[in-house]
């Protein structure tokens, strides 16, 4: 097919921009787990630094396969959303990325150039050293007339037996905290190594205690672990009998809800090997991909499961079996961030990690603007165009199942021991589900959604769904699972 150039005028006459990429953990069950990179995506997105902010994620969409394709610049600054070094951000996100590094990152990250575009890769957030002052803004909002004559600070970590690189980070903040004079005492405590929280009343003297969570977010540890292990019972929590005299402990929340973490990400990128102030240039395949979209989508089309109507200048997106339903009876969304909170979940409830599953609810409409419009989609149907565009040009590659099997460390690597017959089986059950043509198995897709074909949508590559699909089938689980009526 041949590629119509005088659609890309309005995408590509554009100064020098930047793309910035959020790399978080994301999770197949809980849909909650994705939420606090999406809160900083925002957040960054409203302070114009970058041209455009995007997610990805280990276990969500898009994946860490497909978040680079979604890029609109050919400079890319990618920022692990983890509280410290570890084997996702020495080994899972560089593999998966493609950035052939593996082991300890540099203090100046890495650059690499993939398929056109600069691509650096930094230390996660949670290691620089701005991190003790969220720590400190954290210890005043929970007590601001902290001072150094009767207040002690707790910096609380995780910590594992299995990587020191957990701890390590919880050590630097207290020493850095510890000489500026701010407080009595600074203690780094850990919920699973020594010195282990439940020390705390042999080891803090000071009357006035700040316990800091250093933690990416609020969960299970934050409301549960830590306040039963420290006996606490709200923010504020008085010890009248203790080893050194009465004690007034102040909890905290976790640093990584602070606003400003913001700030570090910031910093953080612009600290970067090879950070331009001047930025790339728009990536010119995704562009054509684009215009190619926009041209579509301007004469109304399906994808998917979704229809999308042009009105005046503005698009209306909707499930498809929805057409023809009046708009008040459906919940309408205005902002592409909207149209991603309507449809992160099956009309059950339940999470979709995986968002070319057959189950979008219905009830639903956004309307958005031209330029939102590229948003609302990477939020519905994540790389979808980029991919589908390429395979319709045939410059999409597909990665064979031994291929990606042979990739896997840690856990999955037992992947690699499954039989054809063990993923063909699990195959079935998962991508049966799902709107995507199995290229990685040798299936044929010779028409897209871009030639009329609403759900023949290409997939390149096995999802760490179906990877993870078939790690239980090789464990025996799946069949457990299935015994138990799971």
């Amino acid at each position: 097919m041949r590629r119509d150039n005088s659609l890309l005028s309005p995408l590509l006459d554009c100064a020098h921009m930047r793309s910035l990429v959020l790399i978080g953990h994301g999770s197949h069950l809980n849909g909650e787990s994705a939420g606090a990179v999406y809160r900083y995506a925002e957040l960054l997105r409203s302070r114009g630094l970058y041209d455009e902010v995007v997610e990805g994620y280990w276990k969500e969409e898009p994946s860490l396969r497909q978040v680079l394709k979604t890029t609109r610049s050919t400079d890319v600054t990618v920022i692990p959303m983890f509280i410290s070094e570890g084997y996702f951000t020495e080994t899972v996100i560089p593999r998966e990325l493609g950035l052939g590094h593996q082991g300890p990152v540099p203090p100046e990250g890495i650059a690499r150039v993939l398929g056109g575009k600069t691509v650096r890769y930094t230390l996660p957030y949670g290691v620089h050293p701005g991190m003790a002052d969220v720590i400190l803004a954290r210890a005043h909002e929970v007590l601001p007339d902290l001072n150094a004559q009767d207040t002690a600070l707790i910096v609380l970590g995780h910590g594992t037996t299995r990587n020191e690189n957990s701890s390590r980070v919880i050590y630097r903040n207290a020493e850095r905290l510890r000489a500026s004079g701010q407080f009595a005492e600074v203690h780094a405590l850990f919920l699973d190594e020594d010195p282990k929280v439940g020390t705390w009343p042999e080891v803090v003297r000071a009357p006035r205690v700040v316990v800091v969570p250093f933690f990416a977010s609020e969960g299970w540890h934050t409301l549960e672990t830590i306040p039963e292990d420290m006996g606490l019972t709200g923010e504020v929590t008085v010890f009248p009998e203790h080893p050194h005299g009465p004690q007034t402990v102040y909890y905290a929340k976790p640093v990584g809800t602070h606003a400003s973490v913001a700030d570090v990400i910031l910093h953080l990128a612009e600290e970067a090997r090879g950070a331009s102030e001047r930025g790339g240039d728009e990536d010119r395949t995704h562009a054509e991909a684009w215009a190619a979209f926009l041209a579509l989508a301007r004469e109304g089309m399906r994808v998917g499961e979704a229809l999308i109507t042009p009105h005046g200048g503005l698009y209306e997106l909707r499930h498809a079996l929805d057409e023809g339903r009046p708009g008040d009876e459906l919940t309408t969304a205005v902002t592409p961030e909207g149209l991603r909170d309507l449809t992160r979940r099956d009309e059950g409830g339940h999470h979709r990690p995986v968002h070319t599953f057959r189950n979008l609810p219905r009830g639903w409409r956004a309307v958005l603007s031209e330029a939102d419009l590229p948003r609302g989609m990477h939020y519905l149907y994540p790389s979808v165009v980029e991919e589908g565009y390429a395979h319709q040009h045939q410059t999409l590659r597909a990665t064979p199942w031994p291929t990606t099997a042979r990739r896997q460390t840690g856990i999955y690597a037992k992947v690699q021991r499954a039989t054809p017959k063990q993923v063909e089986t699990v195959a079935k059950s998962v991508c049966g589900r799902c709107l995507k043509t199995r290229l990685w198995a040798g299936e044929k897709l010779p028409r897209t959604f871009f030639t009329g074909v609403p759900g023949a949508l290409p997939c390149p590559e096995a999802c760490t769904y179906l990877i993870a699909e078939v790690r239980e089938a090789v464990s025996g689980q799946r069949e457990q699972d299935a015994g138990s009526g799971k």
